[in-house]
């Protein structure tokens, strides 16, 4: 019988520590093993139970969020998922994402209340897929498979990407060369309020310049263009080059939804488009790599030995569209081959 996935809940409030573990025990799909009251608690916890999982507060006493996520630096596991307050904790969700932890979970409520139940489903799945992904403590990454680019140019990369994907861009975005001759566009899928922060984080280390999209943006060589949190990013082709159209319309399950970026850019640029397809949960960016595929464009999914969650890059490399790939470490090599 497999074992459930091992988790530590660290909270500075006692309360939120007992809710937060009463929601995971009572999924039936967790084993939670511990809490820890701050993050020096969290480190002597982790070293002593060697958990699978940690749900990580980021403002606490002695140490906080983000000194737990420095001194795990490096580390396979466990891996982390931050349970923060947006309004407080914006900009230190933001680098907690780019530290390692591997996703951020909304609380509803800063007060010691039962609200805090509202976020048990979203947690419990972000929990479940990321435990499901865990690596053996000496798994390896296989040697990529090399494949002939295409001849058409490319014109327009677009990446999307969800639990991980903080990580994940962090390697790609900043191993692309200044010389890359395709604009960049991400979509990852992040609470509203934390990408404003995050592109800003990225920018520090990319050669490229990263900023967050506004509407009407021109989307240019050199840029590359983070979809804000909350609104879809569209690209779409004028009488002047490319430009970004932000939009909280249509409704649905993702916003902003890696299909929508994909579908417009198949639709403005045609077989110049470069869909990239990086860890996370769920299909999205399915329905979108049909549609570059349809315009003649190509597609790169990032390997599943690389993965923190192999969902969506699954979904798409096996749908028979002919994406081609590669772990993590070579996406930035493949991308720039092409552009």
């Amino acid at each position: 019988m497999t074992s459930l996935p091992r988790v530590l809940v660290v909270d500075d409030s006692a309360f939120a520590r007992t809710v937060l573990s009463r929601v995971l025990r009572a999924s039936g799909k967790l084993d939670v093993i511990g809490t820890a009251r701050d993050g020096q608690d969290a480190l002597e916890k982790i070293s002593e139970l060697d958990p699978d999982l940690v749900t990580l507060d980021l403002t606490m006493p002695n140490i906080d969020g983000i000194g737990v996520l420095r001194a795990l630096a490096g580390r396979a596991r466990p891996r982390v998922i931050v349970v923060s307050i947006s309004s407080i904790d914006t900009d230190l969700g933001a680098e907690s994402l780019l530290l390692g932890a591997v996703d951020l979970v909304t609380k509803p409520t800063a007060l010691a209340s039962d609200r805090l139940t509202e976020l048990g489903d979203e947690l419990i799945a972000k929990l479940v897929a990321v435990g499901a992904g865990l690596p053996a403590p000496t798994a390896a990454v296989g040697a990529p498979i090399l494949h002939r680019a295409p001849t058409t140019p490319v014109e327009l990369v677009m990446i999307g990407t969800s639990t991980g994907g903080p990580q994940a861009l962090t390697r790609v975005i900043s191993a692309l060369p200044a010389t890359l001759s395709a604009p960049v566009t991400i979509v990852l899928h992040i609470p509203e309020g934390y990408t404003e922060s995050l592109a800003a984080r990225l920018d520090k280390i990319s050669p490229l310049h990263v900023v967050e999209a506004s509407e009407g943006l021109a989307v240019v060589k050199g840029m590359v263009v983070l979809a804000r949190g909350g609104s879809h990013l569209r690209i779409h082709r004028d009488g002047a080059g490319l430009r970004a159209e932000v939009s909280r319309r249509p409704a649905s399950a993702f916003c902003p939804s890696v299909d929508e970026l994909f579908q417009s850019g198949a639709k403005a640029v045609g077989a110049g488009a470069l869909g990239v397809v990086l860890t996370g949960m769920g299909d999205d960016g399915l329905i979108g790599a049909r549609a570059i595929t349809a315009a003649h464009g190509s597609l790169i999914t990032e390997d599943a030995s690389t993965c923190v969650v192999y969902g969506m890059p699954r979904v798409v490399f096996e749908s028979g569209l002919g994406a081609v790939s590669v772990a993590l470490d070579r996406v930035a090599a493949e991308v720039a081959r092409r552009g």
